[in-house]
């Protein structure tokens, strides 16, 4: 059986939280010989072991697992759940506490855009010295030059010091030098998610692109998108320990129903809706709405959604006095507010009695783009009874077993466009319908 491209075993990252590691170089230890009599003229007694104490941090702890060559890992996890830690080691910036990794070939790593550059070196300087720092003999990077530059877009500053680039100069450089040159394993952190969204579409393709052609990949990305469309596996990490790894789809969406950090669980309770309530006189407080929930077809809570699914909304709502009628509005949005669609499943014409409610709707999401939407929640019955706004947060994400396809973007309109009727309906017919009520509290509210 071939080796793999990276073994790690039981991999442990300790740090010391208030402690300073001494440092033990002969210029550090004359300098304290020297200071040392000032020191005692000038320090304040203080009780032993204070302003000493330490707390051990695990940003890694037991992590274990391999991957084979030209696979691509996609590394997932809450800000602080021990990714970078884990890069860092792999590149052999850092040493374990404990454990070892295993790897077979030479590694290029890109942790942060522009590590390796020089700022007082041109461009043309720095695609020299970051392929060298990567590993790359100065023939391959000659042969590759052209295809780096033309890339970047930097052409004609690539004489130009870097430290006179704007933040999306370097960040084109950089990415194009860890892309284009050909360690065996590469390893990249966050790249994707910077730069304008042209770049980004652009390094998107050509991690795709390195990826069909078999080289290792390790890509740490907040950009669900991308670790689903890359990634033939996904690595969770929760709090420095390896949660889960296996299939892209139902890692990434497991994470995200559990990732309360990032709001986009699929549930939302009191503690969400209570601060987006809309308080209006017109809201007659006759009906509440207590919690959201979002599932996918087989019942499952997520937070994301490939496209062309159907979403399951789930609300639980108190009904405080009798009511002859129920009607729900959900309006979906993009996160900047533009309207994109208003589902209504039609009118319940009968009379409700006082408790509580959960009710489930469906709607498809075919006619939208990958990207973040959120959605509000309104409850009538006659009148206006309660309106969350946004109740809830959910992710296109895109297949990665699909082609691109030549689907018919609506863009909306801007300030002065023509106005219509069905403006405060959005700009796509999505149909809506009830799937089923079902009482769980009949008790009277007093």
């Amino acid at each position: 059986m071939s080796d793999p491209a990276l073994r790690v075993q039981g991999l442990g990252k300790r740090y010391r939280i208030g402690h300073r590691q001494p440092d033990r170089s002969l210029a550090a230890t004359l300098n304290g010989v020297i200071r040392a009599p000032f020191r005692r003229l000038t320090s304040v007694v203080r009780p032993r072991g204070e302003g000493e104490a330490a707390d051990d941090l695990w940003a890694l702890k037991d992590v274990t697992f391999e991957v084979a060559p030209g696979e691509v890992i996609g590394l997932v996890g809450a800000n602080g759940a021990g990714k970078t830690t884990l890069l860092k080691i792999l590149s052999r910036i850092t040493e374990p506490t404990e454990g070892h990794a295993d790897i077979w070939g030479t590694v290029g790593a890109l942790l942060e855009v522009g590590t390796g550059f020089h700022p007082e070196l041109t461009g043309r300087e720095n695609v020299y010295l970051n392929g060298a720092i990567l590993g790359m003999r100065k023939a391959e990077i000659a042969a590759a030059f052209d295809e780096i530059v033309a890339f970047s877009e930097v052409e004609r500053f690539l004489d130009t010091p870097v430290k006179r680039y704007s933040t999306g100069m370097y960040v084109r450089l950089a990415f194009s030098v860890a892309a284009h040159l050909n360690p065996d394993i590469l390893v990249v952190d966050e790249v994707l998610s910077v730069g304008d969204a042209s770049f980004r579409k652009k390094s998107l393709g050509k991690m795709s692109e390195v990826a069909g052609a078999g080289r290792t990949v390790l890509l740490v990305s907040h950009n669900m998108s991308a670790i689903k469309s890359l990634a033939q596996r996904v690595l969770w990490l929760d709090r420095g320990r390896l949660r889960e790894i296996g299939d892209p789809r139902d890692v990434v969406n497991r994470y995200l129903a559990g990732n309360e950090v990032d709001g986009e669980s699929g549930t939302f309770g009191a503690d969400h809706l209570e601060p987006r309530r809309v308080r209006l006189p017109k809201y007659r407080g006759e009906m509440r709405l207590e919690s959201v929930r979002l599932l996918d077809a087989a019942g499952q809570v997520t937070g994301a959604y490939l496209e062309d699914a159907e979403v399951f909304l789930e609300l639980t709502f108190e009904v405080r006095v009798a009511v002859q009628a129920l009607e729900i509005f959900v309006r979906v949005r993009t996160t900047d507010g533009q309207l994109v669609f208003t589902g209504l499943p039609g009118k319940r014409l009968a009379p409700i009695q006082p408790g509580r409610l959960r009710v489930r709707l469906r709607f498809g999401l075919s006619p939208l783009l990958p990207g973040v939407y959120q959605g509000d929640v309104i409850l009538l019955s006659h009148l206006p009874q309660d309106n969350v706004s946004p109740a809830f947060r959910f992710e296109v994400i895109p297949d990665p077993q699909s082609a691109e396809d030549d689907r018919t973007v609506l863009v909306p309109g801007g300030a002065g466009s023509f106005e219509s009727t069905h403006a405060t309906l959005g700009l796509i017919r999505v149909r809506a319908s009830w799937v089923d009520v079902e009482r769980i509290d009949a008790e009277v509210v007093s």
